[in-house]
């Protein structure tokens, strides 16, 4: 299933209001918890935590993508969140990180969390898209910029 797929108003928060790392993860993990997407928060925060502790998920250019791996999923799941002032999330170039793809897949299934990293990869090298999406005020927005 591709990534643009995945992204519906309902998992995406604009503006997040977490002001440090562990605040933004579990602010993503609770908009999957609102949207039926998860049925616990805990088990899955202690993942993507756990993976942050083996090294930061904070890339470049103001995006991070904190992602793990659960049984609390049976498909690939993604959250998305953007931060316009951004947060320390220990990113590779040091900068506030101000859009975050939060991750998740079934510990059985590879393929699809490596496309999605892939796909984000892919999307998040467009200067034009990225100011865009840093600039969005609203999840519909958000989605429509996927969709195009």
């Amino acid at each position: 299933m591709a990534l643009v797929e995945l992204i519906t108003e309902d998992v995406v928060k604009v503006p997040l209001v977490s002001l440090e790392k562990s605040g933004v993860v579990r602010e993503l993990i609770q908009i999957l918890k609102d949207a039926n997407k998860i049925q616990e928060t805990q088990p899955v925060i202690d993942a993507i935590m756990e993976r942050e502790s083996k090294g930061s998920t904070g890339l470049e250019k103001g995006i991070a993508v904190p992602h793990a791996k659960c049984t609390q999923v049976k498909a690939l799941t993604v959250a998305v969140g953007i931060s316009p002032e951004g947060i320390d999330f220990q990113a590779l170039d040091g900068k506030p990180s101000q859009i975050f793809f939060l991750l998740l897949a079934p510990p059985d299934q590879s393929g699809p969390h490596i496309a999605a990293l892939s796909e984000i990869a892919k999307i998040t090298r467009s200067d034009a898209f990225m100011r865009t999406m840093k600039n969005s005020i609203s999840p519909a927005e958000v989605v429509e910029l996927f969709r195009e």
